[in-house]
């Protein structure tokens, strides 16, 4: 099983914009879709986005237009662009196969496992 790669986040004041990615050589040309999710302290883990390989997208209303997903099939990687960030987008954020994006979720699953998280923290 492959881990997906994350990198990216960081830390950024009100207003400010980052950028997500999560690669895995093999992943998206394996039809395999993927979520990206937050989870903050003492929070629930929430779904932020979503994107299949052939490029349909969904997202929390909390983060409509302001997130932005995308994939690069030439490097395998999905990215998540993030601007107008707020306090409350505060949290590590996971990448890993989406079951409702991908086209056989068993396989995706079994070949890819998830992100690593990555911090993102926004400042008042």
């Amino acid at each position: 099983k492959v881990q997906l790669v994350q990198s990216g986040g960081g830390s950024v004041q009100t207003g400010g914009s980052l950028r997500l990615s999560c690669t895995a050589p093999g992943f998206l040309s394996n039809n395999c879709g993927m979520d990206w999710y937050r989870q903050a302290p003492g929070k629930q883990r929430e779904w932020v986005s979503s994107i299949s390989t052939h490029g349909a997208t969904a997202y929390t209303d909390p983060v409509k237009g302001r997130f932005t997903i995308s994939q690069d099939k030439d490097t395998d990687t999905v990215h998540l662009e993030m601007s107008s960030l707020e306090p409350d987008d505060t949290a590590v954020y996971f990448c890993e196969t989406s079951r409702a994006f991908s086209v056989d979720v068993r396989r995706c699953k079994e070949l890819f496992g998830g992100g690593q998280g990555t911090q993102v923290t926004v400042s008042s």
